[in-house]
């Protein structure tokens, strides 16, 4: 076996470990490095490499060794669960830099951390006034939270004291002409509805649309293949057969979450009488 083969096979045998024990040691690795992550991380890369780069060290030797640096951390993340104390030992704490709007000298010094590292720290969150800051933390992470002053935080409709429906998680109705009949079934929602939707959009069938997506409060968006069609002005009419076919879905919906016998009975009649009626105007809404 040549010297290039040999340097091959341990290569993808040391990536493919590293792939294993970065997927075991879990997402925090990569999005919440602290100091420790970090010698972790720059540890299991060395042996990996001497891994590839040194044939007259045993394989095993290395495996076992990235073995190991793997599984320090995983147990460590479980013992940092269970105390606080040890959990600040390893990972350090938050430490604020601006408190009551003022910088805490002290707290740069001990971050080794400068006017000019600070100032960019700041303007990487979209701040470049110190006066507009109320608090600053440093996170263990490195990263920088800020709390701007009351009066310069944005206006919700809480301050206001507007009400606000709850909105849900949005989700994808139809894909390269597909319609994902489970999750608009599961959003409550009907094919024709949805073909109601699409067509007030411009499109004339679900095989136009490469993607639609419906929100929490019934909201469609719809992206054509054609880019170039554009949202016609919706006719009174077709506009009248969208709204029919709307609350039809809905008394549908209705009988399906209600546990009242009487009251499903009437809900599916309604929708069947929606139906007649858009048999009734079917003639007249084409002209």
């Amino acid at each position: 076996m040549t010297d290039l083969v040999y340097v091959l096979i341990r290569g993808l045998v040391a990536f493919l470990l590293m792939f294993i024990l970065a997927r075991m040691m879990g997402k925090r690795q990569i999005t919440q490095i602290t100091y420790f992550d970090y010698i972790v991380g720059i540890s299991i890369g060395s042996i990996a490499a001497e891994l590839t780069f040194s044939p007259h060290i045993r394989m095993s030797n290395f495996i076992l060794g990235m073995i190991i640096w793997a599984v320090i951390p995983i147990v460590i993340s479980k013992m940092e669960l269970k105390s606080s104390r040890f959990r600040d030992l390893m990972e350090g704490k938050s430490v604020p830099l601006i408190s009551d709007g003022k910088i805490l000298e002290k707290n740069l010094k001990k971050e080794t951390l400068t006017v000019d590292e600070l100032m960019v720290l700041l303007r990487k969150k979209d701040v470049y006034k110190i006066s507009d800051i109320q608090a600053a933390v440093m996170e263990k992470n490195g990263e920088i939270s800020i709390m701007k002053k009351s009066e310069l935080q944005p206006l919700t409709p809480v301050n206001m004291g507007m009400p606000v429906e709850k909105e849900g998680l949005p989700c994808i109705v139809i894909v390269d002409g597909n319609v994902l009949e489970k999750s608009l079934t599961d959003y409550g929602y009907t094919k024709n509805w949805l073909l109601g939707e699409i067509q007030k959009q411009g499109a004339e069938a679900f095989s136009d649309v490469f993607l639609a997506q419906i929100d929490s409060m019934g909201n469609v968006y719809v992206d054509l293949y054609d880019d170039k069609v554009k949202s016609p002005q919706i006719k009174d009419k077709l506009l009248v057969a969208a709204n029919i076919k709307q609350l039809q879905s809905n008394l549908v919906n209705f009988s399906l979450q209600t546990q009242n016998i009487e009251a499903k009975k009437m809900y599916n009649e309604y929708a069947k009488q929606m139906d007649k009626l858009m048999d009734e105007m079917a003639v007249y809404l084409k002209e």
